[in-house]
This record gives structure tokens, sequence and C-alpha cells, in this order.
């Protein structure tokens, strides 16, 4: 286990809206910022892609997929110099299977594009770590799964069938994980806090004894043990590394599990103290506050989405552990 097991674990995409927007240049179509991730496949011909934020526009061609993680603006056209349409009027008119139609009657392309929402307090952790675009291309060999799952949702969106949308929602499940774990692989070390530390031959198996067995009574030294370093060797290039201390780590992963059960209400408080390692209800519940603002029972009630307190592993280098609204 990991904590990328642990965010995939507590999360899941709640809705999804997607189109198939077959195209005849000129054309071009804006997508609105907002809270949701944005997703989409060229399945036919070519295209550009314009995210706010970045300085070019990026050439897409049949099997390119990409990822905007944050609800970024973005734009779809078949040259940089199209005009485009706004999202709510180019998108208003489409058939029984998603199918939108527009352009000039020139060169054609496919897209299937849409958005979901997604679980933000559950994987805030990991959304954080990541880039505001996820852009695979076709000969990456280690996406092989997130073009299948590509396909198997354009193929979805070609044709509507019995719980075609359940299927479509559950499809962008996957992809959200896959498109993660491509990010991941291809980053390696590279990506920054816990993410890219997960790599390390030292630290990727004191995390996964760590998320493993959460309620164990870890000390420095243990853990030091596991990466076979010395106490302070290894207290240095774990917060070096990820950018907070190693106890400072397992406590903010306690509580971000903890929130995840209690916000399932299965369990009584005092069974996710003591499953996330505290002895008594009274030293979690000091904790758990201390760490998110709230209390056990506050998150419990407003399930963690009215007050908006939601745990960050934060990757600064000055290894601050952080708690952002």
């Amino acid at each position: 286990m990991d904590p990328i097991d642990d965010i995939f674990s507590a999360m899941r995409v709640h809705r999804a809206i997607h189109a198939r927007i077959e195209a005849t240049s000129p054309w071009g179509v804006n997508f609105v910022a907002g809270k949701a991730a944005r997703f989409g496949l060229v399945v036919e011909g070519q295209c550009w892609l314009e995210v706010e934020g970045r300085p070019d526009p990026i050439p897409l061609s049949a099997g390119d997929c990409y990822v905007i993680l944050r609800g970024t603006r973005y734009s779809l056209r078949d040259h940089p110099s199209s005009d485009v349409w706004n999202c709510y009027h180019a998108l208003k008119d489409y058939d029984e299977n998603h199918v939108v139609r527009m352009g000039g009657g020139g060169a054609a392309a496919t897209v299937v594009t849409g958005w979901f929402l997604y679980d933000a307090i559950g994987a805030r952790p990991l959304v954080e770590l990541m880039p505001p675009l996820i852009q695979t291309r076709m000969d990456a060999q280690r996406s092989q799964i997130l073009q299948a799952t590509l396909q198997l949702l354009a193929l979805e969106t070609q044709q509507a069938g019995l719980g075609s949308s359940i299927m479509i929602s559950r499809l962008a499940d996957i992809l959200f994980i896959q498109a993660i774990r491509a990010h991941a692989v291809k980053a390696g070390s590279a990506a920054g806090g816990w993410l890219g530390a997960l790599c390390d031959r030292r630290l990727g198996p004191v995390f996964r004894e760590i998320h493993a067995e959460l309620a164990k009574d870890w000390t420095v030294d243990s853990l030091a043990a596991v990466a076979g370093m010395s106490r302070s060797a290894f207290a240095a290039y774990f917060k070096e590394s990820v950018g907070t201390a190693p106890l400072e780590y397992l406590t903010h992963w306690r509580m971000f599990r903890a929130g995840n059960l209690l916000r399932k209400g299965e369990q009584s408080t005092a069974e996710i103290a003591y499953a996330v390692g505290y002895e008594s209800e009274s030293a979690f519940s000091k904790a758990f506050k201390r760490v998110t603002g709230v209390a056990p029972g506050m998150w419990r009630r407003t399930a963690g989405e009215v007050v908006q307190a939601r745990l960050v592993i934060d990757p600064r280098a000055d290894g601050r552990p952080a708690v952002a609204a």
C-alpha cells in the first residue's frame, strides 16, 4: 500500500458529462473554467488544444488524450487562428447519443470530450502535486491502459446502450486513476513531494510500510530501519525529499484516513481512533482538530463538505504542514 492507494480508495467520480464532437474545419470551442476536471480523446483527425496559462497551443492527433484536473479554461479548434464558440452555445444542440456536429465542411475531426466531478476532499493531497495538464501521446508505451480506457469511452459514446450513463461515469473514474498513474510513472522522482519519493529506493519501502500499517506505533528509529539508514540521516533525507518530517507525515495521513472513515459513518469515533493508531478517543480528537481545525464530530456531521477543512501534505521545501481551505 502507498499514498496513492489511500487516495484512490477514498475518492470517486461523482458525476460525468460528455460529448462527442464531430467537426469539420473551420471550428472551435472554448470551455469555461469550473470545478470539474476535464478530459478528451482525439478519435479521428487533428486539432489544437490551448490551455489557460500555457504560452503555446498543443497539436493533437488521433489517439492523443488529455486530462485537465483543476477545471482550467481551455479551447479546442482545428487551427490556432480559427474562431471559437462558447461551449454553452457550441454544444447545446446534441442528439440522443450526445453527438455534436459543427464546422464549415472542411477537414474532419472527432473528439470525445467532457468533464467529471470528483471527490475534492479525498483527492486533494494528490491533485495538489499534479500538473495542470496531463497529456498522453499515442506512442507512450506506459499509457496503454489509459489509451484503452479512452477507447472504451469513445466506443460507449458512439452508440448509447443500456446503462451508458453509468458506464461513462465508471470509465471516467478509471480514466482519472490511469491518468495520474501515467504521470507518476513518467515523472518519477521529479514529480516532487511524496509522489516523487515513492520512486526512491530507500523511501519507497517506508511509504508502503506506513500505509499498510498506519496504526502501528512508528518512531523515527523504526522508520529509519525500514529505509536501512541511520536515524539522523533518514530524518534529514525524508524531510528534504518529502517536504515534511517523518512523524508529521504520519500524523497527517492518519488524519486523512480518519477523515474518510468519519465521512463513511460506519464506525464510532473511538473505533476510528484505534484504527489510525490512537489509544484513546480524546487523544485522537485533539490531534484531528489540531491538523484539520475541525472536531471529528463536526467533520462527520458535515461530511467534510460544509466545513471546508481539507488535509494537505504540503510539498513546500520548508516542510511546514498546511491545512488549506
